[in-house]
């Protein structure tokens, strides 16, 4: 049985050592959404993921997938794409529809775990200056991007969309090299997919990780460091 976290009693957390291996990751339940809870928790190497329907449910898995700025991997193709300057790339400029774009089901019928609870914490952290987004933007419109979390030298990523090809790419290319630009030590993945090892992702043990944190987020930086509704420089 996984413990169940008294919101009352404020973000205590179980080590992430204690997380289950089926499924793999799974550590708690219940707490809170709140700016408190959240930050508790990402510094931890903790993060939330449920349905609707479902209790808050918090989870660590092992092995993390992560990407260290430097080894970020542009193919041949997706370098091409980003010369072609054919769109603009912005940060923050409209983080909640990013938020609701991410949401919205891979396929028809489909669920998401972006239920209404977490877009509206996220936003609230977006307010705070600890969630942000990276937009591509083509003629005019929002054509992908993704959200995260910014914690001292830490990013946190949660989900990615495209509605044309390669946008959320573009996005993700700009996002690790302003990171490295702003010495942010590490970008992470949460899951392994086949997606994120292409542009660069690879596993280190949860352990590994969760000691990385300790150091990176030690010192918390001004969340101000990001430029708000700032567009992203061409790709050179």
């Amino acid at each position: 049985m996984i413990p169940w976290l008294d919101e009352a009693h404020g973000p205590a957390f179980p080590p992430a050592s204690r997380a289950a291996r089926h499924p793999n990751g799974l550590l708690a339940a219940g707490g809170a959404l709140t700016p408190d809870w959240l930050l508790a928790a990402y510094r931890r190497g903790i993060f939330p993921w449920f349905s609707d329907g479902e209790p808050i449910l918090w989870w660590s898995p092992d092995p993390r997938m992560v990407v260290f700025p430097d080894e970020l991997r542009v193919t041949r193709s997706l370098r091409k794409t980003l010369r072609k300057h054919h769109f603009e790339v912005r940060l923050d400029h409209d983080f909640a529809a990013v938020i609701r774009a991410c949401a919205e089901p891979r396929e028809p019928g489909g669920g998401t775990w972006i239920t209404p609870a977490i877009q509206a914490a996220y936003v609230r952290m977006h307010e705070l200056g600890y969630a942000h987004s990276v937009e591509t933007w083509i003629d005019g419109e929002l054509a992908g991007g993704l959200y995260g979390m910014a914690i001292g030298r830490a990013f946190y990523g949660e989900s990615m969309f495209s509605r044309r090809t390669d946008a959320s790419k573009i996005a993700f290319a700009h996002l690790v090299r302003f990171l490295l630009q702003h010495d942010f030590r590490v970008l992470d993945c949460q899951m392994t997919t086949r997606h994120l090892s292409s542009l660069g992702g690879r596993e280190i043990p949860r352990e590994v990780f969760v000691r990385m944190l300790g150091e990176l987020t030690r010192e918390d930086r001004p969340p101000a460091r990001w430029p708000q509704d700032g567009a992203q420089a061409p790709w050179t």
